[in-house]
Formats: C-alpha cells, sequence, structure tokens
C-alpha cells in the first residue's frame, strides 16, 4: 500500500509499446493503475482475452441481484451498504479502501481514475463519501456493466462512470486527474514499465497516486489456480523492491509505503475458516470465482502464509 509523487522538475524516459517519449513534468504527483481504451470492436491481446475470460462470471448482475433479494434486500431500495459482501474483491475489503481513501486528500472537486475497478465498489465509496467524481475502467466487460447497473440502483450514476478497457493504451488527455488509484489491479500485466509510464501522463500537475497490490514474494512462485490467474503463464507479479526502483526510475516521489502482508494473512485466514466451517454464503467472493472458489481462496491463503505473496 502505498502513496507516489512525482518529483519537481524530472524529466523521465520511458518506453510505452515501441515508442520511446519524453515526459517533462515539473511539481507533479505521480501514479500507477491499469487503465486503457475504450472497447469498441478493437482487438484484445491473448493475455487480455484470457484476463478477461478468467473473471466473467455469465450474467454477473443477475446474480448479485438473486443474492441479494434471497438476503431480503429490496431491489428497488437498494443501498451501497447492501452491497458490501461483494463490492470489495480485494484482500481486507473495506479495511483496505479506507487506509488507502487516508493518504487521497479529496475533495468534491477532483477528477478520480480507478483502474482495475471490478464492480465499483471503490468507485462508489470514493464518490459517496468525497463527493468527487470517479472514473472506473476495467478489462473485464461483465464488470462494467455490473458495476454501472449497481451504482445507478444506489443512486451513485451521476457521480461515476464505468468504461471497460486495456490496461495500456488509455483514452484519457495529458493530466486529466487528480488522483490515480488502484486495488490489486495490476498481477496479469508483464509490461509494467508501459504501463506506470502510461499513468505517469494522466496525472494533472499536483496529482497524486496511491495503490493496493499483490507482489512477488520471496517464498517462491505463487501456487496455482489464485484469484487473479487459473495458471503461471497468466500472472505477472513483481517484487517489492522492484516496483519501488521502477516507480522511482520513471520519476515518482514514493511518500508513503507500507507493507500489510501480515494484516492481510490474518485477515484472509480468517475469511477461509469461516467458510470451511459455515460453507459460503449467499453473497460473496465466491460469488465473483465460480465453482472453484474454495481450491482458489485455499490456494491464495498458502500464498501467503508462505510468504509467495507480498
Amino acid at each position: 500500500m502505498g502513496a507516489c509523487y512525482r518529483s519537481e522538475s524530472i524529466t523521465a524516459l520511458s518506453s510505452l509499446g515501441g515508442d520511446i517519449r519524453w515526459l517533462s513534468v515539473t511539481s507533479v504527483l505521480g501514479g500507477a493503475l491499469p487503465v486503457s481504451r475504450f472497447f469498441t470492436g478493437g482487438i484484445m491481446s491473448e493475455i487480455e482475452s484470457s484476463t478477461e475470460a478468467h473473471y466473467t462470471r455469465g450474467d454477473l448482475g443477475q446474480s448479485i441481484l438473486t443474492a441479494l433479494k434471497r438476503m431480503g434486500k429490496d431491489l428497488d431500495a437498494l443501498k451501497p451498504e447492501d452491497l458490501a459482501p461483494v463490492d470489495e474483491f480485494h484482500i481486507r475489503g473495506r479495511e483496505a479502501t479506507l487506509e488507502l481513501a487516508a493518504l487521497c486528500h479529496l475533495n468534491s472537486g477532483q477528477r478520480v481514475l480507478d483502474v482495475g475497478c471490478g464492480l465499483g465498489g471503490s468507485a462508489r465509496y470514493l464518490a459517496a463519501t468525497f463527493g468527487c467524481r470517479v472514473t472506473g475502467l476495467d478489462l473485464t466487460k461483465a464488470y462494467v456493466e455490473t458495476a454501472a447497473m449497481l451504482s445507478e440502483r444506489v443512486g451513485l450514476a451521476e457521480k461515476v462512470e464505468f468504461h471497460q478497457g486495456s490496461a495500456l493504451d488509455m483514452p484519457f488527455a495529458d493530466g486529466a486527474f487528480d488522483l490515480v488509484w488502484t486495488e490489486h489491479a495490476q498481477m496479469n500485466i508483464a509490461d509494467k514499465r508501459r504501463l506506470y509510464g502510461e499513468i505517469f501522463r494522466v496525472l494533472k500537475p499536483g496529482g497524486r497516486f496511491v495503490f493496493h497490490d499483490i507482489l512477488q514474494g520471496a517464498g517462491g512462485e505463487p501456487h496455482f489456480p489464485a484469484p487473479w490467474a487459473k495458471v503461471p503463464s497468466y500472472s505477472a507479479l513483481i517484487a517489492p523492491g522492484d516496483l519501488r526502483a521502477l516507480l522511482e526510475s520513471l520519476g515518482y516521489s514514493v511518500q508513503a509505503w507500507q507493507d500489510k502482508t501480515a494484516a492481510g494473512r490474518e485477515w484472509f485466514q480468517a475469511r477461509v475458516a469461516v467458510l470451511r466451517e459455515k460453507g459460503p454464503p449467499l453473497l460473496g467472493f465466491h460469488t465473483l470465482l465460480g465453482a472453484d472458489a474454495m481450491r482458489i481462496l485455499e490456494n491464495n491463503l498458502r500464498n501467503l502464509q508462505e510468504n509467495r505473496i507480498a
């Protein structure tokens, strides 16, 4: 978990898909998150297609609404808190989102980009809490469509918008956002330099980047299937030290860097223990992970316990 800024009067070289672009910035705060072009018939790469397929679960929106109805919720009067069981698809859930938000210094006049937004839980939280305008991007069409539907049902459609996109060719002007935000979003993206270089571009002078991510641990390769990939060939984790060095090489000035691995391990262990004892609830992580959910969650707990992820 961290917050990064660009240092004053930096000139940074970054390689963007074969192009070499010089980025000259003055007193800018920087960021890193995957976002990309809108899909209007564009072609996904093989890894992007496989990643989208990994996260796609049939009619996800209807599955969530059906579960909510079975839980006794009024579908015509849903509140953001009703979506809590499925809203935060990352380790430590809302607790981690609150900690990350504390690094943001947000206000109602700012524009935020949430890349890898999933079902839009963090985007809705930021919009509802701080009054800012949030744009969410995700590679998975089912997530984007469900995020928009849920946001409308809880009355936040005017504050958030969602788009499907790849991570490496963003359709945004230079300096378009005050804040870039990401939670568990870069694990399938191998070209980190291109990713972080492209994000470098979209923050305005004075902007900020915050992240909460799964990184490579010192204990060896993760066990698969994992929440972000079924097989190793679709995983692209980076070690914490390598990520920090990359960000600094691109001109980012790191203002906060907090290792939350121990807290994540405890949180995940408690959640898996409940699932072992009581089975899955009507709505939860398993809704997004599919039929193999328990195996995936058990593997991720082992990854945390064996220091295979950090």
